[in-house]
């Protein structure tokens, strides 16, 4: 861990006491997460191969804090907000693979959530931007266009534990504009980016003269597909339009954080912002863009969807003026299951035993505590394939990708992989090997044993964490699953 210098505030030294922060201490937390921006898309994480600008985010990063090693829940997006909101991976639950196109909420209504525990600590919540959690319209799962007048449940206020929401449910209904639990107008695919800026700035804008403090997530619609640059960033990258969109992404973040700025609420919040998974290598034509030079995952293997760090490993940038440090970099592993416990440390507030099961604080990281952290974290692919990290070694329960990169998992692939005489699973050494290429399962049989071994506990405990036991939603989940 490379870090120059730490200011502790005395927010940061109560938690870690375990002193309950006054009101006055209690920072705004706001949330900005990408769909479909991977690892290398930002300049400060993929100087010498990514050829994208991305000032407002390396802006950010040099604000705070760069995590080199974070990871989200899953290769794709619905297991991803679940973990984000929950601190619980989402294979505990009834998703095993793959994204929700509707239907009633992947919450359970008794789960804590992000949202419900700050507002139970006296925080106004708002989310602005994609849900992708479920969603009922008029008590009916609509996966496609849904027409004004309909009603939501199952969606970020009843399910979520938010104040507000505006913005819409997933790629598929881009065009549906959601105001809190009504659907209020239809708007047109390229006017959901600048929208929900436009929407996240003026809530901001509202909070200047409040003392209450608040949560903003703000999870954007970009630059996942369909990918749709507005006249004014169309041809701006000298790439293609996914680059484009990905520098108009950039603007948002930064427009945001003007917005914090120009309200007076910048220097007490903290700020995080990270992606739901890696790049799509499908739409945004990742084949074509590394001819060009540019790299979405930078040195990782894969992309969306895939077992490979390229699907999984994201940017994390921390900003908290007066706590973190300018211009610090962490290799902390870290997961945004993460997420919930550490502002819960922030706050200094117990959770309860059935609650973020698969959250670690990352709070020691951002003060310059020196700590055991993380060290472990399951990752899992669009297709349900399994791998664990355990310090430097990572062992996927796999032959390939697990996900869209390469032959796609089915009985005619892996039939290969066997007559080829190949693992069906894969042993890296991520130290060593960070790109993923060199196979060691059968170098090191034992050490595929042990991380197999330690899956299994962490998949039959229900948690992750210390603490009792917890109940997985579902029974006998297949962690050697075979096509």
């Amino acid at each position: 861990m490379n870090r120059s210098f730490f200011l502790v505030a005395a927010v940061a030294a109560l938690a870690l006491l375990g002193h309950p922060a006054g009101a006055s201490e209690r920072p705004n937390v706001v949330i900005m997460l990408a769909d479909d921006m991977g690892f290398g898309e930002l300049q400060c994480l993929n100087p010498t191969r990514g050829k994208i600008p991305t000032p407002n985010l390396d802006a950010i990063a040099e604000s705070g804090m760069v995590f080199t090693d974070a990871h989200s829940g899953s290769s794709v997006c619905t297991p991803t907000r679940y973990g984000l909101m929950t601190g619980r991976y989402a294979w505990r639950t009834r998703l095993q693979s793959g994204v929700l196109t509707g239907g009633e909420s992947l919450i359970a209504e008794d789960r804590l959530t992000l949202a419900k525990l700050l507002s139970e600590q006296g925080y106004d919540t708002a989310v602005i931007g994609k849900w992708h959690l479920g969603m009922l319209f008029d008590g009916e799962h609509i996966a496609k266009a849904v027409d004004v007048g309909g009603r939501v449940t199952h969606g970020p206020l009843d399910r979520g534990g938010f104040d507000e929401f505006h913005g819409f449910h997933h790629a598929r209904q881009i065009r549906t504009w959601i105001d809190n639990d009504q659907v209020t107008e239809q708007i047109e695919p390229i006017e959901m980016l600048p929208r929900l800026t436009e929407q996240a700035v003026e809530y901001i804008q509202s909070r200047k003269d409040s003392q209450q403090p608040f949560f903003l997530y703000v999870p954007w619609s970009s630059p996942h597909s369909p990918v749709v640059p507005t006249s004014q960033w169309q041809g701006k990258s000298g790439l293609n339009a996914h680059a484009d969109f990905v520098m108009q992404t950039d603007e948002s973040f930064g427009q945001v954080v003007a917005a914090l700025r120009d309200a007076g609420q910048l220097d007490n919040t903290l700020i995080i912002c990270s992606s739901d998974n890696g790049t799509s290598g499908p739409t945004s034509k990742i084949n074509q863009l590394q001819q060009m030079g540019h790299y979405p995952s930078g040195p990782l293997r894969g992309s969306k969807a895939d077992i490979w760090d390229g699907g999984h490993r994201v940017p994390f940038l921390v900003s908290w003026p007066g706590v973190v440090a300018p211009g610090t970099r962490c290799d902390d592993l870290i997961c945004l299951t993460d997420v919930i416990r550490t502002v819960a440390d922030i706050l200094a507030v117990d959770l309860p035993d059935d609650a973020a099961e698969d959250s670690v604080s990352f709070l020691p990281s951002l003060t310059g505590q020196q700590t055991d952290g993380r060290k472990h974290v399951v990752h899992h692919s669009v297709s349900g394939y399994f791998a664990i990290r355990d310090g430097e070694w990572k062992l996927s329960l796999c032959p390939a990708s697990g996900g869209w990169t390469g032959k796609r998992p089915s009985k005619k692939s892996w039939a290969e992989y066997r007559k080829q005489g190949k693992p069906m699973v894969q042993l890296i050494n991520l130290d060593e090997d960070l790109g993923e290429q060199q196979n060691l399962a059968e170098r090191f049989p034992d050490k595929v044993q042990q991380l197999h071994q330690e899956l299994e506990r962490q998949v039959q405990r229900g948690r992750s964490t210390p603490g009792p036991d917890q109940p997985n939603d579902i029974k006998n989940i297949v962690i050697d699953k075979q096509p």
